[in-house]
């Protein structure tokens, strides 16, 4: 794997694979726990060491499975970020199952309430370092403060500023889907990085405007995603092949397919260059994936390490180019 990157100008350096740590929550479908204790073990014996998780992430389970997972690892030879902005609580009516209200398989007996203040940052990181078994964390995102930008600009984000300046965390970010608030972030906020999921990819390559105002900015980009919501994670994308968490668009499964079959003539297969896009750009300081089991860890790893030739990327990029909803 190739050298670690640098957040900004932070001395916080991420390993250019990074583990997202969704899956190991039980996002969709339950994992036991020997199987998420696999993954990462898997991430670790790959070279892999920068984990990402989230207290949304399982209502807690996927940090907790990440600390335990990682406790007897040295500290210092690790990465982990996690992000703050959704406070869990009691539910005062559980159903049974999160995976209506928030996408994974485990018991609703907490409830995320939305918290874009300073004492909601610090009780939301106070509730990670404990799940995760830490007495600090490297990364702090804001998460996905889309209808909460204000808040996040003026509370989330000074308060996680004071607390890097003060040396508790390493770095500050905003994580998000969408291009423009980011942009925002870029342009109004004293942030590291930014996190953007699934707008940096091989197929969709809509946050270019945002790379460019981070190199101009010295912020640094972690492209989170990179398969696109399973799209690009086979070396054939099948016909319910999702995008960006639904059903992908004909058009975009089109594409999707003959990007495939330009990996193909060269040799290599459809994740193995959605892995290595996001890096090719100096302002990427690593690709984040989720991953569910050891052998997809084993092989992304692989892919993140051996590039593309010359010849296959610039026909990839040339497919990419085209006009994805011509008249």
């Amino acid at each position: 794997m190739t050298a670690a990157g640098r957040l900004g100008r932070r001395s916080v350096r991420i390993s250019p694979l990074g583990f997202g740590a969704a899956p190991i929550g039980n996002l969709y479908t339950p994992l036991d726990e020997n199987q998420a204790l696999a993954a990462v073990d898997a991430a670790w014996d790959a070279g892999v060491r920068y984990y990402d998780t989230a207290p949304h992430y399982g209502l807690g389970l996927s940090e907790r499975r990440l600390g335990a997972a990682l406790a007897h690892r040295p500290r210092t030879e690790f990465t982990v970020s996690t992000k703050v902005g959704r406070l869990l609580e009691p539910h005062p009516a559980p159903t049974g199952s999160d995976l209506t209200a928030g996408g994974f398989a485990v018991p609703d007996t907490l409830i995320r309430r939305p918290d874009y203040s300073r004492d909601g940052v610090l009780r939301s990181l106070e509730g990670s370092l404990s799940r995760l078994g830490l007495d600090r964390v490297d990364i702090v995102y804001v998460h996905d403060p889309d209808d909460h930008l204000d808040a996040a600009l003026g509370q989330a984000l000074p308060a996680l500023s004071a607390l890097r300046d003060q040396g508790v965390i390493g770095a500050v970010g905003v994580g998000m889907n969408a291009v423009a608030p980011l942009l925002r972030v870029v342009a109004e906020a004293d942030v590291d990085a930014v996190m953007v999921a699934g707008r940096w990819t091989l197929v969709d390559r809509t946050a270019r405007p945002l790379l460019d105002a981070c190199a101009e900015r010295g912020v640094s980009v972690v492209a989170a995603a990179p398969f696109n919501s399973g799209l690009l994670s086979r070396p054939s994308p099948p016909d319910d092949a999702f995008f960006d968490y639904g059903p992908a668009p004909e058009a975009i499964l089109r594409r999707a397919r003959r990007l495939a079959q330009v990996c193909a003539r060269h040799d290599t297969v459809l994740p193995h260059a959605a892995v290595r896009f996001p890096l090719r750009d100096p302002v990427v300081a690593g690709v984040v994936a989720g991953f569910r089991s050891a052998a997809e860890v084993v092989s992304a790893a692989r892919w993140a390490g051996d590039d593309l030739t010359a010849a296959a990327w610039s026909e990839l990029d040339a497919v990419a180019e085209e006009e994805l909803f011509p008249a």
